[in-house]
């Protein structure tokens, strides 16, 4: 039995910060990734950031620079830090976390960013 727990999300200004959490429970060994995803509305769910169980870090292109993605492995958690968060970055975020090629997913934390 897993469940993803994420926090963090919220309303913020355009050129603001947020720090998304997720925490993995009932998973006790194996992990071999996590991550975040992104889902603007009317759009496909794509990869904003992960990290291996190797610390090996992966980013998209849109969010290269800005965006820093860490994890603690003893709390089977990871952390998303957004910062200079634009208008177009308005999106759902959803945790991922492999383990034994499954995926697993949390319900989403959703990112509003104001003008």
């Amino acid at each position: 039995q897993v469940q993803l727990v994420e926090s963090g999300g919220g309303l913020v200004q355009a050129g603001g910060s947020l720090r998304l959490s997720c925490a993995a429970l009932g998973i006790t060994s194996s992990i071999s990734g996590m991550g975040w995803h992104r889902q603007a509305p009317g759009k496909q769910r794509e990869l904003a950031a992960s990290i291996t169980s190797g610390s090996i870090t992966n980013y998209a292109d849109s969010v290269k620079g800005r965006f820093t993605i860490s994890r603690d492995a003893a709390k089977n958690t990871v952390y998303l830090q957004m910062n200079s968060l634009k208008h177009e970055k308005t999106a759902d975020y959803y945790c991922k976390v492999t383990r034994e090629f499954v995926n697993y997913w949390g319900q989403g934390t959703q990112v509003t960013v104001s003008s």
